[in-house]
């Protein structure tokens, strides 16, 4: 995504959880590095992730238990069976899934860190300097995440806001108190961030060296039961109780008559222009050392966001503030400094939104599942496109997969589609998608890996202001081919996206 000379390129949005694995779950093992040989075969620029953070209830990447750590499930058990932390009876002998193209996080949770306690007890990290030097590099985020996990054991996994008075408001005395009392369990999750932190770093390293670029995917906002309020509370619009006085979300759209009600808590800007953004410039600084390029989910809550009372339970009542705009921008663009800024741009855009994304020159988001509505001057459509700093995708992980989409268009939207991309059937339209948002002028473009692999509605990642079936799909090990591959290298070449 070179904006300033306009290399044209491509990519494939494959979330980490999604890649196959013996253990339920897409890790950092073999599967993650044979599909970064299949991306350079296939001529692909970019390999985007989704958040991969520590998740907890409803299993979705942008409710994070902090905005710093590493999800442990991604920690591969191969490689800790090659150093000798477990045996292969240990991890075998597990039901780790029900089937092999679903993530089951019950099954996923029961498991995981019981199996990752084994490998820490066999450790001698505490005596590897470069464990050491993790924990001392990373001590401004690490030390709050792991009493916090450790806590949340402690009291049964309820939300930090149902914990003992003294300690969520982190009084000194029990601060103390708990790091004395917990210190075994502490440790653990220290080393749980080393081995993740550890395992990502070797894994990129085989990307990049491959030519190939990872995009990672931050949400705007943290989760209320995280780390990071908790340790922050006055970085948030709290109450003296500590409990948010309004959360984040959007007003009623075409996802939902009643709004998204995401709970998040909205950040106090004013508290936190007051110290120069230094929580903003910690969390980018260490997006900068994860992935190559960043996506910022919601990039237009920044200059205005929708605030909703704390006490609702619908979105439908709310208002809008203006946010801090180019203040926190040109902090994030100093930190950044190479690293290239995707601005997730979707939803109602007021023309600020569209002067600030100018000012910093930063690509926005095309979604061409939105263009065929009957209007021919649809923003999405591809010959309405004024700019070339511009990411395509054919659908996100919001969206349905291309074939769930085809498959449910009416009568008059497929005609639409086939004059529009040239074929004459419904079950062409998914590949003829692809192939026109190739051939757009928009600088790179971006599919799911579940529209390569012609899979329908059932393959859908996330379906917003739902709960159930989301954040779950798997690729099988068999579906990823070589065909598909050669196919999408003669796209990148035919519409000059092929860079390696």
């Amino acid at each position: 995504m070179e904006t300033n000379n306009r290399a044209r390129s491509a990519g494939i949005l494959m979330p980490i959880s999604s890649l196959p694995s013996s253990y339920g779950i897409g890790t950092f093992g073999k599967a993650a590095y044979e599909f970064a040989d299949w991306l350079k075969k296939a001529g692909q620029t970019y390999w985007q992730v989704l958040p991969i953070g520590p998740t907890g209830l409803g299993d979705s990447p942008y409710q994070s238990f902090s905005a710093f750590a590493g999800n442990p499930y991604f920690i591969d058990l191969d490689e800790l069976i090659a150093e000798g932390l477990l045996a292969n009876h240990e991890v075998n002998n597990i039901q780790w899934e029900i089937t092999d193209n679903r993530v089951d996080y019950g099954l996923i949770y029961i498991n995981r860190f019981n199996v990752l306690r084994m490998a820490y007890e066999r450790s001698n990290h505490k005596n590897d300097l470069r464990y050491i030097e993790f924990c001392e590099k990373n001590s401004f985020w690490l030390e709050d995440y792991a009493m916090f996990m450790s806590l949340k054991e402690h009291f049964d996994n309820k939300s930090w806001t149902d914990w003992d008075e003294d300690i969520r408001f982190r009084k000194a005395d029990a601060i103390n108190q708990y790091k004395n009392l917990l210190g075994d369990r502490i440790d653990y999750w220290k080393f749980c961030q080393y081995k993740f932190y550890e395992q990502w770093n070797k894994l990129k390293a085989y990307v990049n060296n491959l030519g190939i670029r990872i995009i990672g995917d931050i949400p705007l906002y943290v989760a209320l039961d995280s780390a990071d309020v908790w340790a922050n509370n006055h970085l948030f619009e709290m109450n003296e109780e500590r409990r948010p006085t309004c959360v984040a979300g959007v007003p009623p759209d075409c996802f939902s008559e009643d709004g998204q009600l995401w709970g998040n808590p909205i950040y106090n800007w004013d508290k936190m222009e007051e110290d120069g953004f230094d929580w903003w410039k910690k969390r980018i600084a260490n997006c900068v050392s994860l992935y190559d390029v960043i996506r910022i989910d919601h990039f237009i809550g920044i200059v205005r966001y929708y605030s909703v009372p704390a006490d609702r339970e619908d979105a439908k009542i709310g208002e809008f503030f203006k946010g801090p705009g180019i203040k926190l921008t040109k902090i994030i663009e100093e930190i950044c400094g190479n690293t290239t800024i995707i601005a997730e741009d979707l939803g109602v855009i007021v023309p600020e939104v569209r002067q600030l994304m100018r000012e910093m020159n930063w690509p926005g988001m095309k979604i061409l599942e939105f263009a065929f509505e009957g209007n021919p001057a649809n923003e999405y459509l591809p010959h309405n496109y004024s700019d070339s700093n511009s990411i395509l995708y054919c659908g996100t992980h919001d969206n349905d997969t291309l074939k769930g989409y085809a498959d449910k268009l009416a009568d008059w939207q497929v005609d639409q589609i086939k004059n529009y991309v040239g074929v004459n059937n419904r079950d062409e339209i998914p590949r003829a998608m692809i192939r026109c948002g190739y051939g757009s002028i928009a600088v790179t473009a971006i599919c799911q890996m579940q529209d390569i692999l012609g899979l329908d509605s059932e393959s859908r990642m996330n379906m917003p202001a739902t709960v159930g079936r989301n954040w779950q799909w798997r690729m099988r090990r068999y579906e990823l081919r070589d065909d598909d591959a050669m196919w999408l290298r003669r796209l990148a070449e035919v519409f000059g996206r092929l860079n390696c």
